[in-house]
């Protein structure tokens, strides 16, 4: 399981002209799940992502983490994130999870950060979503499991 996740001022995701979710400061957590991921990988994750000291402390350094912060996370599922760049010009994704696998850990995902007190939006799974935000930082990490 694999979690790019972006420190941002603010972010929100688009489907149809429809803004389906957005946050003003905290993360956003670009999601791609893997075939052997499982409910133990994403507790782990979903831990670490909230976790995470990626946000300033009065001295500038990155000591605080979301909810230190009063942050928020927004989710979105990223298969392409599964993909094996090794080899050609084309990406293969041998790794990735089936889509209806992929669809149950991304929800259950959002669901952990829930239950933990983080407030969490999401992007549609499976839609075609515009993304935008605004970078704090710019600070960008890969965190995977």
């Amino acid at each position: 399981m694999i979690a790019l996740i972006q420190r941002v001022k603010r972010a929100s995701v688009t489907v149809d002209d429809e803004v389906v979710g957005k946050i003003d400061h905290g993360l956003l957590v670009l999601l791609g799940v893997e075939r052997e991921d499982n409910a133990e990988k994403l507790a782990k994750l979903a831990t670490k992502v909230m976790s995470y000291r990626v946000f300033s402390d009065d001295n500038g350094k990155m000591n605080l983490n979301l909810s230190q912060v009063g942050g928020k996370l927004l989710v979105v599922s990223q298969f392409t994130l599964a993909a094996d760049t090794a080899k050609g010009l084309r990406p293969s994704f041998s790794c990735a999870a089936t889509p209806e696998q992929a669809k149950q850990l991304y929800l259950d995902f959002v669901a952990f950060c829930r239950q933990q007190g983080v407030e969490t939006e999401t992007g549609l799974f499976g839609a075609d979503m515009q993304v935008e935000l605004i970078n704090d930082g710019s600070v960008t990490f890969n965190l995977q499991v």
